[in-house]
This record gives structure tokens, C-alpha cells and sequence, in this order.
């Protein structure tokens, strides 16, 4: 019998907000244990929340991102369960009544475009965090602290339909969500920080079957990578208990990336275990349709969006537009580097090439690049006026990449004042690493007869109709001369000779 998965995520974001969501407690990450906490966000006595407007914003800015409503009506509830990391045995979350519902993002996946349905976006505090040690100080021991510095930083849980139906599917639509989220500003999307996390309900069900099946949660996918391995893991799990004649039992369990499974931690609550009732000290929230609307107006050109104008303004192709679009970073910095005259799929492709090598070799992101756009723009022009060629560009481009503190004494200079000032320092470069391009006709010309001379066979089967062995004939004159000729005038001359 053949199954088929039905999976929906529960994905948590935390909101780049200054302070906690009911208290003026900072919300930056990696402080001391137990400094960032006040009476408000530790549950002490007699003490009254007060909502953050800019977490509502945040929470406005994506749903309307992802095609919700926005509710004119919503409040929030206590979420009752009892945790060492929860100090006031309680949650402040939303239930009946949430923020944004009915929504959906659209992925790209096998080339087939799929609508995942959002049923809702609602706010809640976050809860502490558990720490265990042992008595000699390592990980896993007999000693267990809480860091209450998390307790009441602002979260969005973003819960979709469960129309996801793969593991591919399920990462397609977590990298699409964080792009938009990162787009927004409203979370940085760091998933091995925490700021991103993601819980799944899984089921299976024989395909062609309409019931759902009993479904499992999984927690702790805390990667992309592991979002389609743990759902990999579970979804095989469920199947062979099914072939096996035993039962799925709704329960959630811990998703252990050191050994590729799934566990047991507990059976699953519904949402009566939780005894969730109105938070009586917080009145509900009334959001007029003028700010809906100014928010609406605020919001940035979406990844979607200038994915397509870059394909019809810049003439790229889709997987090209995908790519730089991916990251907003990134899609600025090309961008910038075109308005500065760079040529758009030439940007594109150095980008793709020599500058996200160097950034991966280092581990960076395009937010960390010490590059500018217009150091690749005068880079490029060095080409496009034949003083260097593209080996010598990518030596000139690296050692500005390695030595941003030589560069960076006239960093805040636009072209065409960065290339005054800027020239010197790469003329430098070339001297001493011996980059100076060969535009000497005689020299190249010189290369060339003796190249021929040499490849006899090799010019018999060109003259025969082979026009691929030009490409041969370049890269043996660049060889000889150590890949300095001027290439636009090597291809004239050899195809001049061999004709």
C-alpha cells in the first residue's frame, strides 16, 4: 500500500523588537543569565503587562505579507501549563481570537508552483530556558538552572494548513517564510540561535484517502537540513508501524540530529489540557483599518515581486533572479552595483562566482561582505576598458576582499570618485602581482604562430569544421603567456590565422 504524508508546521519567530513584549526588558541575545528580567516578565505579584506596539506592527507587517486578514478584534489568553522555565505557570498567547488568519505563500518546487494555506499568525511571549550541568560543570548532568532572560521576548507563531505533503516541500515553504521575515525586519531568521524554530505535526495516510491520519509533533528542527531529515525519519517511522500491525499514537516527540531519530518525550495536549481563558490583564486589541492600511503602504518590494522585475527589467533568468533575490542583502547589493553602471547579468554572475566564494570561504554572509558594490563595478570596468583581464579582475577583486583597510580610506566614496582615488591602490595591485594585461598585437601574435606551429592535428581538425578547438587554442596562448593577453584581441588574432 502506498502512503502519503500530510504535514503542517508551527513555526515560531521571534520579533526583532528593542524590549519584551509587556515589559521595557532589553531583548539581546547571548547577556549574562537572569539580567534582563523584571517583576512584569518573571510573574511576580501585582504587577501589570503592557503591550509592545511595535510587536503588534511586526505582527501586522506579516500577515499582510502573507496574504491573511487582519483581524479589527483580537485579544490575547493565558496558555496554562506548568514548566521550570515558565515562572508564572502560565503563558500569554493568543487562542480564539488571533491577529491574522487565512493566508498562504506560494512555493517553488520541481519547477510546480504549490499554495500552502497559513491559518493563522498570533503573538505570545516566549519562555525561559532550562539549563543542565553536572557537578564537574559539563553538559547533561545532575544540576539544572533556569535563564529567565528569554521569558516574554516577543514571538509570532505561524501555523499553517496542513497541506504540505513532502519533506522538500516542508523546507521549500520554512526558506520561503524566512526570506519574507527577513525582507520584513521583523526577525533576523537565525534558526541555531533560536530566534527560528520549528515545530511539525505529521501524519500519514494511505494515498487517495480523505480522513487524516493520527499525527505526531516533532520539536527542536532547528535547521533547514533538518527539517527535511526529521520529517524523512518520521514519516518512514509511521509507515512501517502502520505495515507492522501496530498503532500511531498522538504524542510529540524530540527530533535528536546527533542520531537521525525521533523520540518519544510525551503524549500530546490538546488544547483543553491547557485551560486556556481570556488574560483578564490585558484588554483586547482594537486595530483601526487606517493603520492596517499605513502599514500596508510601508512595506517593502517582497521577494516575489523583485524576483520577477529582475527578470523582466534586468533580462535574468529565473534561477538567477531566484538566487539574488533570496536574501535581501544581497539583492541590494546587486542592485546598487548596477545603478552604478555595472552591467546587469555580468554583476550577477561575478556575484554568483568569485564574491560568494570568498564569502563561503570565510563562512560570511552578503550583510558581512567588507566588498562594496562599487569596488566590483570598478573592477568591472577595469575589464571592459581591456587594462586587466578577468583572472587579473579576480586577483584585484580578492585582495580587496582580504585587505578592506586599504580600500576602506575612501569607503564612503561613490563612483566616479572611488575610481580617482581608488586607482593608485589597484595599479599597485597589478604592478606587484604582475597582472598587467598584454595588449601588444606584435607579443600575441608572436604566442599564437607558435602555438600553431606546435598543434598541427589540432589546426587540421578546426579548419575541418571542430570550432570548438578554439576554446584549446585560447587557453594554450594564455598559458604561454601566463594569462595576461588581452582575450578580446587573442580571439581576433587566432581566429585571423586559423581561417
Amino acid at each position: 500500500m502506498k502512503y502519503e504524508a500530510v504535514i503542517g508546521l508551527e513555526v515560531h519567530a521571534q520579533m526583532l523588537t528593542d524590549t519584551k513584549i509587556f515589559c521595557g526588558c532589553s531583548t539581546k541575545f547571548g547577556s549574562e543569565p537572569n539580567t534582563q528580567t523584571c517583576p512584569i516578565c518573571i510573574g511576580m505579584p501585582g504587577v501589570l503587562p503592557v503591550l509592545n506596539k511595535k510587536a503588534l506592527e511586526f505582527a501586522v507587517r506579516t500577515g499582510l505579507a502573507t496574504n491573511c486578514k487582519i483581524s479589527g478584534y483580537s485579544r490575547f489568553a493565558r496558555k496554562n501549563y506548568f514548566y521550570p522555565d515558565l515562572p508564572k505557570g502560565y503563558q500569554i498567547s493568543q487562542y480564539e481570537l488571533p491577529i491574522c488568519e487565512h493566508g498562504f505563500l506560494e512555493i517553488v518546487v520541481d519547477g510546480e508552483i504549490k499554495k500552502i494555506g497559513i491559518t493563522r499568525i498570533h503573538m505570545e511571549e516566549d519562555a525561559g530556558k532550562n539549563i543542565h550541568e553536572s557537578s564537574s560543570g559539563g553538559q547533561g548532568g545532575n544540576y539544572s538552572f533556569v535563564d529567565l532572560n528569554r521569558t516574554g521576548v516577543p514571538l509570532m507563531e505561524i501555523v499553517s494548513e496542513p497541506d504540505i505533503r513532502s519533506p522538500k516541500e516542508a523546507a521549500e515553504y520554512m526558506k520561503k517564510l524566512r526570506t519574507i521575515l527577513r525582507y520584513l525586519g521583523v526577525c533576523d531568521g537565525n534558526m541555531e540561535q533560536g530566534s527560528l524554530r520549528c515545530d511539525a505535526n505529521v501524519s500519514i495516510r494511505p494515498v487517495g484517502q480523505k480522513e487524516l491520519g493520527t499525527r505526531a509533533e516533532v520539536k527542536n528542527i532547528n535547521s533547514f537540513k533538518f527539517v527535511e531529515k526529521a520529517l524523512e525519519y518520521e514519516i518512514k517511522r509511521q509507515i512501517k508501524v502502520i505495515e507492522e500491525g501496530g498503532k500511531i499514537i498522538q504524542e510529540t516527540r524530540l527530533w535528536d540530529s546527533d542520531r537521525g531519530i525521533t523520540e518519544s518525550m510525551r503524549s500530546k495536549e490538546e488544547a483543553h489540557d491547557y485551560r486556556y481563558f481570556p488574560e483578564p490583564d490585558l484588554v483586547p486589541m482594537t486595530v483601526e483599518q487606517k493603520w492596517i492600511d499605513e502599514i500596508k503602504a510601508s512595506l517593502p518590494e517582497l521577494p516575489d515581486v523583485k524576483r520577477k522585475r529582475f527578470v523582466s527589467e534586468f533580462g535574468l533568468p529565473e534561477y538567477d533572479a531566484d538566487l539574488l533575490t533570496s536574501e535581501k542583502s544581497t539583492a541590494e547589493w546587486f542592485e546598487k552595483a548596477v545603478k552604478l553602471g555595472g552591467d546587469p547579468k555580468l554583476v550577477c554572475n561575478w556575484i554568483k562566482g568569485e564574491i560568494m566564494r570568498l564569502l563561503n570561504t570565510d563562512g560570511k554572509t552578503m550583510d558581512e561582505c567588507p566588498l562594496k558594490p562599487y569596488h566590483l563595478v570598478y573592477v568591472l570596468n577595469l575589464m571592459r576598458d581591456t587594462k586587466i583581464n578577468a583572472n587579473a579582475a579576480k586577483i584585484v577583486l580578492e585582495d580587496m576582499y582580504k585587505n578592506p583597510a586599504d580600500i576602506h580610506g575612501y569607503a564612503e566614496l561613490e563612483l566616479p570618485a572611488f575610481e580617482i582615488e581608488a586607482e593608485a591602490h589597484v595599479e599597485k595591485i597589478v604592478k606587484e602581482k604582475g597582472l598587467v594585461q598584454v595588449s601588444d598585437k606584435g607579443a600575441i601574435e608572436k604566442a599564437v604562430d607558435e602555438i600553431i606551429a606546435k598543434s598541427p592535428k589540432e589546426v587540421e581538425r578546426f579548419k575541418a569544421g571542430d570550432e570548438k578547438l578554439l576554446g584549446f587554442f585560447v587557453g594554450q596562448v594564455m598559458k604561454a603567456m601566463k594569462g595576461k593577453a588581452n582575450p578580446q584581441m587573442l580571439n581576433e588574432i587566432l581566429k585571423k590565422k586559423l581561417l
